[in-house]
């Protein structure tokens, strides 16, 4: 690991479970305060300097709703 990560979330698919924000062992997520157009409020990457590219929020989201890309 230790490069550049971006957490991306696709608030479409999101129905606000929590479940990657619980695997997360950075707390690089939180809900935010905006609702998917499910009618969900979904996370956001609020400290997402702190991700270390581990996958538990890819691994664990039962709607494929997330995933980590790597920064050059």
């Amino acid at each position: 690991m230790g490069g550049r990560f971006r957490v991306i979330v696709i608030s479409e698919r999101c129905k606000g479970c929590g479940i990657c924000i619980e695997f997360c062992p950075r707390n690089v997520l939180e809900f935010g305060s905006n609702l998917s157009p499910r009618g969900y409020r979904y996370p956001v990457p609020v400290r997402e300097e702190e991700c270390i590219g581990c996958g538990q929020c890819e691994i664990y989201c039962p709607d494929f709703a997330i995933y980590i890309k790597t920064v050059d």
